[in-house]
């Protein structure tokens, strides 16, 4: 299956459970896309079908792989290729010519889910009705298995429970607290292999996980990664201040001017950037644009951040020096330690987040008040009913 599938099937994870009171669908090099609130639309065409929403009913014959997520799922359909389903509730029916995917709450597959190939089920009830050709792989707190599986059968779960038409052709390897009695109609005892589970063992293979993995940084490594944060913002600081100086310098007055302006626009800029997430994972149409929404509020973060620093090192500076505007080498330096002293604050304990994130709204409230006036338009100076200027702050 193409990594892109697997990322829009998580992906509508998000999106599969906001109401909506349509059902959408869209179409695209073969596959097909319907999301909506309650989905119970006949499935068809050569390619990939992609289903999510609050509800969603699945019927008909689908050529390629079939993708369902909701909170109830419901599979009717003949799957030509691959099965992917994930829910609160997944009730899976019809056939699947090759491999089974699904994890849900409470899992079940009915008798006439025959699986051509592979079935992987993970949920907390996990029933097995229909029938498996190749292998299966089960995880769950409570599994019963009531269908005839071919190949090797390996079940991880709190309790197992057999119905009479179960059936093991090859291996059957289960993990449990306890063995438990295995009829020999479902494997013979050769054939049967008991791996005992506890939470002891549990933490015991975590602890081995953790002692594998990195763990905290050393002093060396957080003076080069300090370091290395340093020269990116000297560098960023570089090239903005040589090639816009007086779009940087426009900037930094707007902050001086008006900082509580600033701060209020910093919110509503930062909160549009957050906004377009959410907003364009509404719709499988919007889905590609996530990153692109994702990246831009780092970029803005970053920006914003540098230019708050920048603005409040220089309005302390034109405080005890004067209001000349220094060169370019003292603007940068003034930067630089501006950018220093803000990375010790992180050591203080809530005092560090608040002064970044104030540096973060200001620098975004900027330039949201430069985006907005280049949107609008300068109207000019406003004036009074006596024909006075009004100041704008």
């Amino acid at each position: 299956m193409k990594i892109w599938h697997h990322l829009l099937l998580f992906a509508a994870i998000g999106c599969g459970t906001v109401a909506q009171s349509d059902t959408t669908m869209m179409e695209n090099g073969g596959d097909r896309f319907i999301s909506g609130g309650v989905v119970d639309a006949p499935v068809g065409g050569r390619g990939d079908t992609f289903l999510s929403g609050r509800t969603v009913v699945a019927r008909g014959v689908v050529g390629g792989d079939l993708h369902v997520t909701g909170f109830e799922v419901s599979v009717r359909a003949q799957t030509g290729e691959d099965l992917y389903a994930i829910g609160g509730t997944v009730d899976l029916g019809g056939s699947v010519t090759r491999d089974m995917t699904a994890a849900g709450f409470s899992l079940r597959t009915q008798s006439d889910a025959q699986t051509g190939g592979n079935a992987r089920l993970m949920g907390n009830t996990v029933t097995i009705e229909g029938p498996v050709t190749g292998a299966l792989s089960v995880i769950g707190q409570d599994v019963i298995l009531n269908a005839a599986i071919d190949g090797d059968a390996r079940i991880l779960s709190r309790t197992l429970t057999f119905g009479p038409d179960a059936r093991v052709g090859g291996t059957l390897t289960y993990g449990a607290p306890e063995p438990i009695a295995v009829p020999d109609r479902v494997a013979t005892p050769d054939r049967v292999v008991f791996e005992a589970i506890s939470a002891k063992g549990m933490w015991d293979d975590f602890d081995e996980i953790q002692r594998e993995m990195p763990m905290l940084p050393g002093v060396a490594s957080l003076l080069f990664g300090f370091v290395i944060s340093l020269l990116f913002f000297l560098v960023l600081g570089a090239l903005f201040l040589g090639f816009m100086p007086r779009r940087v310098e426009k900037l930094r007055q707007r902050i001086a001017e008006a900082p509580g302006q600033s701060l209020v626009l910093g919110v509503l800029g930062l909160a549009v950037l957050f906004g377009l997430v959410p907003i364009t994972a509404l719709t499988f149409i919007g889905l590609p644009f996530v990153p692109i929404a994702i990246l831009a509020i780092v970029v803005f973060w970053t920006l914003g951040y540098a230019l708050g620093a920048y603005s409040v090192a220089m309005r302390l500076w034109h405080a005890f020096i004067g209001d000349q505007l220094p060169g370019m080498i003292v603007r940068l330096s003034i930067y630089a330690a501006a950018i220093i002293l803000v990375a010790l604050l992180n050591f203080i304990p809530f005092v560090g987040w608040v002064v970044n994130y104030t540096l973060v709204l200001l620098g975004i409230g900027a330039m949201t008040h430069a985006i907005l006036q280049r949107l609008i338009g300068n109207t000019g100076v406003a004036f009074d009913v006596d024909m006075q200027p009004i100041d704008e702050d």
